[in-house]
């Protein structure tokens, strides 16, 4: 690691505004999509599979490369990466502004995540640089929280502006944050590199990414052709030998994109925990709600994002008052009471159908960001302070690549399984009438009321009436909740389990948490 010049106070703060902004974008984008699916829809057609690439293609980019992009900015300057990043964030957002296929926007998002990976792992690995202890974990603390602010205010932007101006405007006002960002990146971020990066580990960003995008395009296919189908099977096994490759040779060579060494810290594999864990008990209700507020329950767009704050906005005060809670209370009991108490707010969720008060929406809503809230606001520091600290950037890398991939892959399979729940439900329905519905009509109406288009889905089997399609939707997010309540409680119990392991060689954030430079505040 070589620092170029000396970076005053001022600078480091400028430079955490910068890559925090960068943060903020991010999940914009991811938001802004989900929110504006329905009206691209309508705009410019495309089928259920290809609506919910605009999704999937983003986190799937964005997920598969953190890693490689992590150690790329090792070798060529962080700086750089970032920049770079940013760029081409940058221009592909405009470019979707004016998109005219679905097809095409599928293909821009993937590019777009691609480069949030560049921005974001360039961006987190200088952070890394420029601040030690406390001022380090509170730094990566205050990412986090950017995180959220943007999944908090993610869906009512998207909202208003497709309501005021058109979903084209989403992609226009993500441009304008990421250029502040990339102006103060350009002009206050110092350009570091690590001198002992020979090399890439181009073998393992293949199979890695091999390995991640068979798994999700597997998942993705299951709504058409079945969990048991020779083509989805195929997948999943061709992408577990890649896994089984990728792990041997990351065992093997001199410089791995994984050090898989640090899975030997108990307390490492716990952190892992937690951004999987609020994958299934908050991010994929980033995505669905939205759908079944616009698609399911009548909703316009701004209206769906103002009832999403329900859901987000706790992200906004809980991730701070719980970091101070850790003076008194352990992050291992945190992290698990808050997984509890968004168990239960999953469970009221499932309770509800649309013809109940909006209040019980909301409460169920504000009970899972309450919970998820509470574990987000420690994994961020948590992952670089329970291994030892000239191990945290590849620590941050993992934790990172973690948390997107995480994101990606529980979206994919939350959407397959609701689709399954509502073919099941509507299989059952049609056996006891006197109609004759095929089997691949049946397929095709369910992925449209998996992503809430129950107009299309209508159009697909007129024999049936729109309350029985929303009782076939509210019946397979019911049974959908049931299986998100059982991850969310397995995911309390293993991060206590293991958070609360501790080691010799391992770093305690609570150790750490009284540690700091005068030198290095933020």
């Amino acid at each position: 690691m070589t620092n170029a010049t000396f970076t005053t106070d001022r600078s480091k703060v400028l430079i955490l505004v910068s890559i925090c902004l960068a943060a903020v974008v991010l999940p914009l984008s991811f938001t802004g999509g989900v929110v504006a699916t329905p009206m691209i829809g309508h705009t410019l057609g495309g089928s259920a599979t290809a609506l919910t690439w605009i999704t999937n293609a983003f986190m799937l980019s964005f997920g598969s490369l953190l890693m490689a992009a992590g150690a790329l900015a090792d070798k060529f300057g962080r700086k750089r990466m970032f920049i770079l990043g940013m760029a081409l964030f940058i221009i592909t957002s405009l470019v979707l502004s004016v998109c005219s296929t679905v097809a095409w926007l599928d293909v821009l998002r993937a590019i777009q995540g691609a480069a949030a990976a560049a921005s974001l792992s360039g961006g987190s690995s200088a952070l890394a640089q420029e601040f030690e202890g406390h001022a380090r974990t509170r730094a990566f603390s205050m990412l986090g929280t950017s995180f959220g602010v943007g999944l908090a205010f993610g869906p009512l932007m998207a909202g208003a502006l497709i309501d005021i101006f058109g979903w084209p405007s989403i992609f226009f006002a993500i441009a304008g944050i990421g250029t502040v960002a990339l102006i103060l990146g350009m002009s206050q971020m110092r350009e570091t590199r690590d001198p002992d990066a020979t090399g890439f580990d181009w073998l393992g960003m293949l199979t890695f990414t091999g390995a991640l995008t068979l798994f999700t395009f597997s998942v993705i296919e299951v709504p058409e052709s079945g969990w048991m189908s020779p083509k989805v099977m195929t997948l999943l096994i061709a992408s577990l030998v890649l896994s089984v490759i990728f792990i041997l040779i990351e065992l093997r060579v001199t410089k791995p994109m994984l050090d898989l060494s640090l899975f030997r810290y108990p307390r490492f594999i716990g952190v892992q925990m937690l951004p999987i864990g609020t994958c299934y008990c908050y991010i994929v209700l980033i995505v669905l709600l939205p759908l079944r507020f616009i698609g399911v329950g009548g909703y316009s767009e701004i209206e769906a994002g103002q009832l999403m704050l329900a859901l987000s906005a706790p992200l906004l005060v809980i991730p701070m008052l719980v970091a101070s809670l850790t003076r008194w209370v352990s992050a291992s009991v945190l992290c698990g009471i808050g997984f509890l108490i968004a168990a239960i707010g999953l469970y009221l969720l499932g309770l509800i159908n649309d013809g109940h008060s909006g209040y019980a929406v909301i409460i169920a809503m504000l009970l899972i960001g309450i919970g998820a809230g509470m574990p987000w606001g420690l994994m961020d520091g948590l992952a670089i302070s329970v291994v030892p600290i000239e191990r945290a950037g590849m620590a941050t890398g993992i934790f990172n690549t973690t948390r997107v991939a995480s994101e990606g892959v529980a979206l994919a399979i939350t959407i397959a399984l609701l689709s399954t729940f509502a073919s099941m439900k509507l299989q059952f329905l049609l056996s006891n009438s006197a109609s004759s519905v095929t089997a691949l009509r049946i397929t095709e109406a369910s992925q449209h009321i998996a992503v809430g288009d129950l107009s299309s889905a209508s159009a697909i089997l007129p024999e049936m009436s729109r309350n029985l399609l929303l009782s076939s939707y509210t019946n397979a997010f019911q049974s959908l909740t049931h299986v998100l309540i059982v991850i969310t409680l397995l995911s309390a119990l293993i991060a206590f389990f293991f958070l609360n392991r501790t080691s010799r060689t391992n770093c305690s954030y609570s150790d750490n948490k009284h540690i700091e430079s005068k030198s290095d505040t933020i």
